[in-house]
């Protein structure tokens, strides 16, 4: 019975990485070995701050809203309890476009916050 190699497979295998490393600086472009360890690496950071860069939007929303509430003396704690205590269904991203594009409509819900 003949050996079997797997060779279509195998190279469409390494190829794959090889693709993946393209761009990659000195043997981490050239060398399989290098190559599988620096994809896979690199794969595993991009699934890990996928997570991380929803995380580190909301922070800088959050942030850009308190600057916003501290221009109109109010801080962020009072502000968002003052929008639920008024039923006022407005997500952060939102409310961070407002304070960032549009004071005066900004400034509009914080008087509503207040009262």
């Amino acid at each position: 019975m003949p050996r079997v190699t797997n060779n279509v497979a195998a190279h469409r295998r390494r190829k794959k990485y090889m693709l993946a490393a393209r761009g990659y600086f000195g043997r981490r472009s050239k060398t399989y070995r290098m190559a599988r360890q620096t994809v896979e690496r690199a794969m595993a950071f991009a699934f890990a701050h996928r997570k991380q860069k929803k995380r580190e939007f909301r922070s800088l929303w959050i942030t850009r809203i308190n600057a916003a509430c501290r221009i109109n003396d109010m801080s962020y704690s009072r502000f968002i309890d003052g929008l639920h205590k008024a039923n006022i269904e407005i997500n952060r991203k939102t409310l961070a476009h407002l304070a960032w594009h549009d004071s005066d409509a900004f400034a509009k819900l914080v008087e509503i916050a207040k009262g």
